[in-house]
């Protein structure tokens, strides 16, 4: 299938070729989901999903186009040829555009990253799996009500040729379980969760500790209390901490530099981390959630040092950010099949740093620990913000109530230089931190 679904490919970029166009790149998606969801005992959904997207760019001089399919049938190849060369003639010139000048030639199917596993659970499987979370969380004291338990598995299929010889297919699977439970009665209620995504089942946290966590973590919510309104010392739960590397990640990509969008602009070999802190970008992780072979674009995929001790050592770039700042693609392109390549990672993280999460709050007399966020107010040209949080008063060095409805507040050029990292990093997620405190956060609250 991968062989007969690469020729087809190749077959469409050679008519584009023939058709007028300079150059040209396919990609085709195809994927399978199944997913289960209970509440109270009770089937709430159950679904299988089969997808196919075909999308083809074309270049011919300084324009682009791309037109989307959802099928790869030859006898709609010349259509398609047809609509995206027609598609680039009126399209205004941009100087940036093209492929990628790095990418890989030959045909590259060998995967080396375990990214599919063979284990495909039926409908009756996630099932019993999600029951089990949602028993295991109503079983916890105080647990009064479900929010749902899902479990659900998917493989997904990317394929890409380009007309600079480049032929490239891998395929990757994930399996997924979340228990969300609500704990106390009427306007005393808490929610509170957990979930687990891997690539292989065998590697998936079991269902029932997913479903006790989740409820002990809705128990521990109740009856919260409001901090008052001040400047304390913040640390944040791992589930949450990644959120600043998600903000980091937002603030150099290529795209965003070359707008002049970020506040990171100018910061490039400049220490914006505490030192002692860096950050990696490694798509060759075994396993990884969000590993791969090659890029959107075909290039190689390599780790990357985003920040070494505390300095910004690059950008995120795919070919054509890098075009526009004058620089090399970094091999982080990501695209879909509508749309054209963008900058995005893959699997991020901060290096652990070397104190416990117990020394990290040691030396806290009265701060917070936040284990959820909401809402977002985050200015990118300025660095400016703002979440809403809760989770739990620190009162010297130990956790103590549970807290609410509050705010966070500061710059995060300020956050990141006081950012102290603890030595929990797990790689759980596609984007990965350890627990971190920083003291740099007003808090808005009674």
């Amino acid at each position: 299938m991968t062989e007969q679904t690469l020729t087809k490919l190749s077959d469409l970029i050679a008519r584009a070729r023939a058709a007028g166009a300079d150059a040209a790149d396919a990609v085709f998606i195809s994927s399978t989901a199944i997913g289960a969801g209970v509440r109270n005992g009770t089937t709430e959904d159950l679904e299988r999903s089969e997808t196919t997207d075909l999308g083809l760019r074309v270049f011919t001089g300084q324009k682009s186009a791309i037109v989307s399919a959802t099928t790869l049938a030859p006898a709609r190849f010349e259509g398609l040829v047809e609509q995206a060369l027609a598609m680039a003639r009126v399209l205004p010139d941009d100087r940036f555009a093209g492929l990628s000048e790095h990418s890989l030639t030959g045909t590259h199917t060998t995967n080396t990253l375990d990214l599919a596993d063979t284990t495909e659970p039926d409908a009756k499987a996630l099932l019993a799996r999600a029951t089990e979370g949602e028993q295991a969380a109503l079983a916890i004291k105080g647990v009064t009500n479900s929010a749902g338990s899902n479990a659900s598995w998917g493989r997904t299929e990317i394929s890409l040729v380009t007309s600079q010889g480049f032929a490239g297919h891998y395929a990757r699977t994930s399996h997924s379980t979340s228990v969300c439970v609500l704990a106390g009665q009427d306007e005393s209620m808490q929610r509170d969760y957990d979930y687990h995504s891997t690539v292989h089942l065998a590697d998936l946290e079991n269902a029932a500790e997913l479903g006790r966590k989740a409820g002990a973590n809705a128990v521990a919510r109740l009856n919260p209390t409001r901090p008052r309104t001040g400047r304390y010392p913040v640390v944040f739960h791992p589930r949450v901490a990644n959120s600043f590397l998600q903000h980091f990640i937002g603030a150099i990509s290529g795209a965003s530099i070359a707008r002049g969008t970020s506040f990171l602009k100018d910061k490039l070999n400049q220490r914006i981390f505490a030192e002692g802190v860096s950050i990696t970008d490694d798509p060759t992780r075994p396993r990884g959630l969000r590993s791969r072979p090659f890029d959107g674009e075909g290039a190689h995929a390599t780790p990357l040092a985003l920040v070494q001790n505390g300095v910004l050592q690059t950008w995120l770039l795919d070919s054509r950010s890098a075009r526009q700042l004058g620089l090399t693609s970094n091999g982080r392109a990501a695209r879909g099949t509508s749309g054209p390549p963008a900058p995005s990672p893959t699997n991020l993280a901060f290096a652990p740093g070397a104190l416990s999460p117990t020394a990290l709050m040691a030396d806290i007399k009265e701060g917070l620990f936040i284990t959820e966020m909401m809402g977002s107010s985050i200015n990118g040209l300025t660095g400016d913000y703002s979440r809403g949080a809760s989770g739990f008063m620190i009162r010297d060095g130990q956790l103590a109530e549970a807290t609410a409805e509050f705010t966070l507040a500061g710059n995060l050029l300020d956050i990141f230089a006081s950012l102290i990292l603890a030595n929990d990093l797990v790689f759980r997620f596609g984007t990965n931190a350890p627990t971190l405190r920083t003291d740099a956060l007003n808090v808005a609250g009674a």
